[in-house]
């Protein structure tokens, strides 16, 4: 007696992707690179130093702080940390505080800038070689809508960092 195997059962076939088909589709894409804290600081120092000479050019041109450009100081440094920085209070705090000093530096060179047209010298001979003068020019001149400028530009800057780190 010989025995008959049974018929061959048709086994799954696994479902075949189009030639065009792109087999990594189904993986999300890598994350950029952000949430390092160093990186964020430094692209945080390089805007601050960036808007400190634009800031302090119009104060320069116009021989007026302005509101609005004090805004766009603390934004664009508090952008610039929370991008490239991520999520954290303490870089938001310190794109608040870099604020301040940006705004500081742009009012000195808008200052000195004034002053060296005035008395007949050139801006880097004032600024560098008498930053005292330029300091002392800006004590006299503050009034309380400059130190409203400062937290106007603080402000920004720690919600702008806030915003961009989403």
């Amino acid at each position: 007696m010989s025995q008959s195997a049974p018929p061959p059962q048709p086994q799954p076939q696994p479902q075949s992707l189009p030639t065009d088909a792109n087999p990594f589709a189904q993986q999300p894409p890598p994350a950029p690179a952000r949430g390092t804290m160093a990186l964020g600081l430094v692209a945080a120092v390089l805007a601050a130093v960036a808007a400190a000479a634009l800031y302090g050019v119009v104060i320069g041109l116009t021989e007026h702080e302005i509101g609005w450009a004090a805004v766009g100081v603390g934004f664009v440094i508090g952008v610039a940390a929370g991008k490239l920085g991520g999520r954290s209070p303490a870089l938001a705090i310190t794109a608040a505080v870099l604020a301040l000093g940006s705004v500081y530096l742009g009012q000195l060179v808008g200052e000195a800038m004034i002053g060296a047209d005035q008395i007949g010298v050139s801006f880097s001979e004032l600024f560098f070689q008498h930053l005292d003068v330029v300091q002392r020019a800006w004590k006299a001149e503050a009034d309380p809508l400059t130190f409203v400028f400062f937290a106007i530009a603080a402000w920004a800057a720690f919600s702008g960092a806030q915003k961009a780190a989403r």
